[in-house]
């Protein structure tokens, strides 16, 4: 997003994006993945990833389709953004009757995979 300040401004679209798209900010997200400071992104499964990555593609296109001057203009364009994966996630879920946002971390997949290998 044009003219975005780094830190605090760009942490705050990140968890718009994510609140949008997940039903949880960043801090719930990596709660209830029981992480601290591990990186959330690395810990996502692979639709959880899609979806994210969905959701930040769609804001970068939704900003260079509408050009917000304000960093309030550039909140309601990461809410947009995140709403067209919040879209792709309901329809998966109701699909297939499983929650995409999930407490499944690296670790878990990790151990998963191990155990899928005895």
């Amino acid at each position: 997003m044009r003219g975005i300040k780094e830190g605090v401004q760009f942490a705050t679209l990140t968890d718009v994006i994510t609140k949008a798209w997940s039903d949880k900010t960043t801090k719930e997200y990596k709660t209830l993945k029981g992480l601290k400071k591990e990186n959330l992104r690395d810990n996502m499964t692979n639709t959880e990833l899609i979806l994210n990555m969905l959701a930040e593609a769609s804001t970068k296109d939704i900003s260079a389709a509408v050009n917000p001057s304000t960093f309030n203009d550039s909140k309601k364009v990461a809410q947009q953004g995140g709403n067209v994966a919040k879209v792709a996630r309901k329809e998966l879920e109701a699909r297939t009757s499983k929650k995409v946002v999930t407490a499944i971390n690296a670790k878990t997949i990790l151990q998963l995979k191990k155990d899928n290998h005895k």
